[in-house]
């Protein structure tokens, strides 16, 4: 298994002997407006890509979707994602992504299967209280293949009781946790704190523990080096790859 973060959420996951595409934002620096009535009104995304989206795609065999806020599906990856590419996505994304000419996209409810892999969707709450609500709904997923770590990416979520459920039940080898600490400029944070990433190293002591969505999009103030600092202090190890960077072999 190996991991590339490209930027933000967007990940190149090779898994099983397949490339997949997790949530693409495919703009150019600077190209989207800022996310409004949050801290930091800056235009979206903050950093560029670590190369051209033509080299990002290349090789890429599936997208999976943990939800389409802009941050995670843009209108660069509408327009730039191969049209007969396999797409998984919620299931109350799919009438989204087929009007944008996806044919070949596909809701997952409960599981799906790619090649020897198995796809499970898993819960997700992004924020407290009525802006969660607002919010919703966002996803996670469980990969599983024979004889290979299990993965677990969280997508947008805090750390709540269907986190630890979903460790609890999947034992993962591998957990992709979007952190950042994403806030607008009322209520709780909607992404994961350092303080909910601790919590996810506690419930899983045994797995690789990644952190990205940070340092790329104005309303996550959660820096990479305040996480790595907070998580040494608690004794757990997390990894915060660079954009571009590698994980695993």
């Amino acid at each position: 298994m190996q991991i590339e973060l490209i930027r933000h959420a967007t990940l190149l996951v090779d898994y099983a002997g397949v490339c997949i595409l997790v949530d693409p934002m495919l703009s150019d620096a600077g190209a989207m407006a800022p996310i409004q009535n949050s801290p930091q009104p800056r235009n979206n995304p903050l950093v560029p890509l670590p190369r051209p989206v033509k080299k990002i795609l290349e090789g890429v065999q599936a997208v999976l979707v943990t939800h389409t806020h802009r941050d995670h599906w843009d209108d660069a990856a509408t327009h730039m994602v191969p049209k007969d590419l396999q797409i998984f996505c919620q299931p109350e994304d799919l009438k989204k992504l087929q009007k944008e000419g996806f044919a070949h996209a596909t809701a997952i409810a409960g599981s799906a299967h790619l090649g020897s892999i198995s796809i499970t969707r898993t819960a997700a709450q992004h924020g407290t209280g009525d802006i969660a609500k607002a919010m919703a709904p966002s996803s996670g997923y469980v990969l599983k293949s024979a004889h290979r770590p299990t993965l677990y990416i969280t997508g947008d979520t805090i750390w709540y009781e269907e986190v630890a459920a979903t460790i609890t039940r999947h034992q993962p080898g591998a957990i992709v946790m979007n952190a950042g600490a994403a806030r607008f400029l009322e209520g709780d944070p909607i992404t994961m704190t350092a303080e909910d990433v601790i919590q996810v190293g506690r419930a899983a002591p045994h797995a690789v523990l990644v952190a990205v969505h940070m340092e790329a999009i104005n309303h996550c103030l959660l820096t990479r080096k305040d996480l790595a600092d907070a998580a040494l202090a608690a004794g757990v190890k997390v990894l915060t790859p660079a954009d571009g960077g590698r994980l695993g072999s």
